[in-house]
């Protein structure tokens, strides 16, 4: 059920808006379709988490579509006219570098930059967010980017692990292989996108089912394991509303910039008028 500013939402009011079959569509018929309340302030701000969830998607796709190759931590590479490169294997974005640059940069010289497929995540994260916020509030909000894995989240993306939820298109799902091979700690398990057409988006694995998945990881078993890797029942998800609200704030603070500035401009114009007395 969709609830916005406590009113029950007919799906209807909003589906038109977007093209039948869409992953928009999906999105919103699972929300009113269940039995957990989604509870939103206003359309915008529903609609605000569409678009992100419809751009981490496509960031997923660009980003497997890349030449960004997949390494662990320890062999990690960068662009180190944009990045520093951690002791750990993190990128830490220079001095004199805009974030919004770093990230453009990694989608730009994708060859030059490898790492795990956590970063990855993070990474679809910014660029979705990127495509969306201009570029000033970008830049405002992930001042001294990091790039490495859960541990290192910028606050303003407000990362959150729920369990028992409705999941959703451009939600991060986790697979986990239990009986990992001692000798390839890396293939632990695999954070991924869901693409919302029964396909996710894994670094390192690429774009497959959730079964093709898992054959990829029980392949990096330990000899003689039968515990096969499994998709866990969780997801992981950046704060919508949170991203939402800084990103109105920010536009109606522009549209009141740009009201002074024409209020000024006016009356500076009306001052230059020759005086007429009659």
């Amino acid at each position: 059920m969709i609830k916005i500013s406590d009113k029950i939402m007919d799906p209807k009011e909003i589906i038109n808006a977007y093209p039948p079959d869409s992953i928009e569509v999906k999105i919103i018929e699972i929300l009113s379709s269940s039995d957990n309340i989604y509870i939103y302030k206003s359309l915008d701000e529903l609609k605000f988490e569409l678009n992100l969830r419809i751009n981490i998607i496509s960031a997923s796709r660009e980003l497997n579509d890349s030449n960004f190759s997949f390494r662990t931590f320890r062999k990690s590479i960068c662009n180190p006219q944009y990045w520093t490169r951690t002791g750990e294997g993190g990128f830490l974005i220079k001095d004199k570098v805009t974030p919004s640059d770093g990230i453009k940069d990694i989608f730009t010289n994708s060859s030059m930059y490898g790492t795990e497929c956590a970063t990855a995540i993070v990474i679809v994260y910014y660029k979705a967010l990127l495509n969306i916020y201009p570029q000033e509030l970008f830049n405002e909000l992930f001042a001294d980017l990091h790039l490495m894995n859960w541990h290192y989240l910028d606050k303003d993306l407000d990362i959150g692990y729920y369990e028992n939820v409705d999941f959703l298109p451009g939600d991060c799902r986790y697979f986990k292989n239990p009986d990992v091979d001692p000798l390839t700690p890396e293939w632990q398990g695999e954070n991924t996108i869901d693409l919302g057409d029964g396909t996710y988006y894994g670094h390192g694995l690429g774009i497959g089912t959730a079964d093709e998945i898992i054959k990829a990881l029980n392949e990096n078993r330990k000899e003689g394991s039968k515990q096969s890797a499994y998709l866990m029942d969780s997801a992981t998800r950046p704060n919508f509303k949170y991203l939402s609200i800084k990103y109105y704030d920010f536009i109606a603070k522009l549209e009141r910039e740009n009201y002074r500035r024409i209020l000024i401009d006016y009356r500076n114009f009306e001052a230059k008028l020759p005086k007429v007395f009659c």
